[in-house]
């Protein structure tokens, strides 16, 4: 980002300081990282305030503030420093992101959904790069701070920009998209996150396409084609992807093995390829092709793409564990429909003689947490051989299964992480496969560390 501060006044209530001559080449809101010539932008939240250590910015190189209306200005402040006025310092960033999105005008692809979010912008980052400059969402950067900080941190000659949406509650993605106007947007799909804010999944299904409120006009919306929620979407400008014959875009001849999976669109000749695993990742990767399409991509590009992806680590991500085990981080979050797409995934191996599904607490799921947790066990079919499951959530699964009596299934309940070492530890071997998947709050990858081949752990 380059911007000259001149620019920044006519987005301010009133100014003072010097302006002359002075280029703002980023956004600082946190005055524990050195940001060169950067716009320090003051936030409030319920435990601090922002506007307290302008003095601590300047110090890490920020050369101008916005400010609130009405509050005071620190003793020691230079004179001629430049202060730009507002009566909301976040509403104020967001003027000026929506100001930079205009000047650079990128096409702009937005992506949200209950699950897949991050891996699908992951996807169709690798496809567009093959061909356009192009630039997304780093982290989680994805609510009303998170995505102007995106948008102003792409350089000048970025082409293509693609924007993570994320929400906890209703309007929160109508705000992202009518600020980014996206030219193509993605929902991935409709699970059960937030069901305690939103109260149901036609809820989340209705939050979810309001990514289409600030959609330019005969702007792409590609949603999910097997959602019976979604099925009432329907235009010229609407794109279905899945595995149904709903979908305008169907997905056919899938192959998985431990080195990913492979499929073909439609009757289509053309084989894809994604080096991970996971039937709803092809999915994603089908949203990408689909933007690909859009971007005017050549196949052969895209494929490349796809084939070359690096996706955000601990989604569905293989890992050598000890003993040549074979680790299947998906500890990233976890929710009944991602769950369940994990086991699928799991069953779906081959050569593995022994399967074990590691499964911990869900969060968020409101007053039917119990019955979705149990609902899990219906998932764990015959090929799994080893289900542990962590925490108080977790153990709702494991007296399911219990209850359910399967046939050569050995089910073992624990409360922490550090009880369930053991039982991992004399599963081990080379024939085996463990899937560790919960919500965040679990932070299992700290569990999975215990049991990564020495030379995978020195490289984290």
């Amino acid at each position: 980002m380059k911007l000259d501060i001149k620019e920044l006044v006519t987005l301010a209530s009133y100014t003072s300081g010097k302006q002359e001559s002075l280029i703002i080449e980023g956004v600082s809101k946190d005055t524990r990282q050195r940001t060169e010539n950067a716009l320090y932008l003051p936030i409030v939240g319920e435990r601090f305030d922002g506007h307290d250590f302008l003095l601590d910015a300047i110090k890490q190189g920020c050369i101008a503030t916005v400010w609130q209306e009405g509050r005071e200005l620190p003793d020691g402040l230079p004179e001629d420093f430049p202060v730009l006025y507002t009566s909301e310092t976040v509403e104020f960033l967001q003027k000026i992101s929506k100001y930079y999105l205009k000047k650079i005008n990128p096409i702009v692809v937005a992506v949200t959904g209950s699950n897949g979010k991050t891996t699908t912008k992951d996807m169709i980052e690798s496809v567009s790069s093959t061909t356009f400059k192009t630039f997304k969402t780093q982290g989680n950067y994805n609510n009303h701070i998170g995505l102007p900080l995106t948008i102003l941190a792409m350089e000048e000659t970025t082409e293509v920009l693609i924007l993570e949406m994320g929400m906890s509650n209703f309007h929160e993605i109508s705000l992202l998209s009518k600020l980014a106007e996206p030219d193509a947007a993605v929902v991935t799909n409709i699970g059960e996150s937030h069901l305690e804010q939103l109260g149901s999944r036609e809820g989340i299904a209705k939050a979810k396409l309001e990514i289409a409120d600030g959609l330019k006009q005969g702007g792409l919306l590609i949603i999910d084609g097997d959602e019976p929620l979604l099925s009432h979407v329907k235009g010229e400008n609407v794109l279905k992807v899945g595995f149904g014959d709903t979908s305008t875009l169907k997905l056919s001849n899938l192959q998985t093995d431990t080195r990913g999976v492979s499929f073909t669109l439609e009757e289509g000749t053309t084989h894809y390829r994604i080096p991970m695993l996971g039937r709803h990742n092809i999915k994603n990767a089908a949203y990408a092709i689909a933007v690909g399409h859009y971007l005017n991509i050549e196949d052969n590009k895209i494929i490349d793409g796809l084939e070359k992806l690096k996706v955000t680590s601990m989604r569905l991500e293989m890992q050598k564990g000890k003993k040549d085990t074979l680790l299947i981080n998906d500890a990233y979050n976890a929710s009944p429909t991602s769950m369940i797409a994990a086991l699928s995934t799991l069953s779906e191996l081959k050569d593995f003689t022994t399967k074990v599904a590691v499964l911990g607490d869900m969060y968020e799921l409101g007053p039917s947490e119990e019955e979705m947790h149990r609902k899990i066990a219906e998932h764990v079919d015959s090929s799994i051989n080893n289900v542990i499951t962590i925490g108080q959530k977790g153990a709702w699964i494991a007296d399911e299964l219990k209850k359910r009596k399967t046939k050569n299934l050995e089910v073992i309940e624990c409360l922490t992480k550090e009880e369930a070492v053991l039982p991992i530890q004399n599963l081990l071997s080379k024939d085996t496969a463990i899937l560790f998947k919960a919500s965040r709050g679990m932070v299992l990858e700290t569990l999975i560390s215990t049991f990564l081949e020495e030379e995978q752990e020195s490289k984290k």
